[in-house]
């Protein structure tokens, strides 16, 4: 997940610098690139979407370098699930008011949805948030061995 937000952070960073060096972005797909990067919906209160991208970018990897433990898991989730939500009001813009397509705004787009979808798995499957973590030591959990067995509600083995 770390390298896939680096990727993002580096994505994002090119993208802030041709905004603010006013350079055409890179694009195989004509000046599609170049539209959408200097439409109206490129900017957001005056800063540029790409440099709020950044933003969250680096927030989400603080959260997964800096924080431990379920509030770590919450804040990436929270991050990613912002993060994918504003990705697709600008792939909305993109499709159905500019009428161009970025290639790199799409690249950022897979990256925030695969990293939502992880952020989501990861809290779902964790040890401290999962379901089944309020039954550990109540008795219910299922005794393995060897030999195999199955569960008595007592924490007893029991033969299959």
């Amino acid at each position: 997940m770390i390298a896939l937000t680096i990727v993002g952070v580096l994505l994002a960073a090119y993208l802030t610098y041709v905004h603010y060096a006013k350079l055409h972005p890179f694009c195989t797909t004509g000046n599609a690139c170049e539209r959408v990067q200097t439409s109206s919906y490129a900017t957001l209160g005056g800063s540029p979407v790409a440099l709020i991208g950044l933003i969250g970018y680096l927030l989400i990897l603080g959260s997964l370098l800096g924080l431990r433990g379920e509030n770590a898991l919450l804040a990436t989730t929270a991050l990613t699930i912002g993060g994918l939500a504003f990705s697709a009001y600008l792939t909305y813009a993109e499709l159905f008011q500019i009428h161009a397509v970025c290639e790199e705004c799409v690249a950022s787009a897979v990256i925030v949805l695969a990293l939502t979808a992880i952020a989501i798995y990861r809290l779902l499957w964790s040890a401290s948030a999962s379901p089944l973590a309020g039954l550990a030591g109540s008795g219910l959990e299922r005794d393995n061995d060897e030999a195999g067995g199955r569960a008595t509600g007592t924490g007893a083995q029991t033969p299959a």
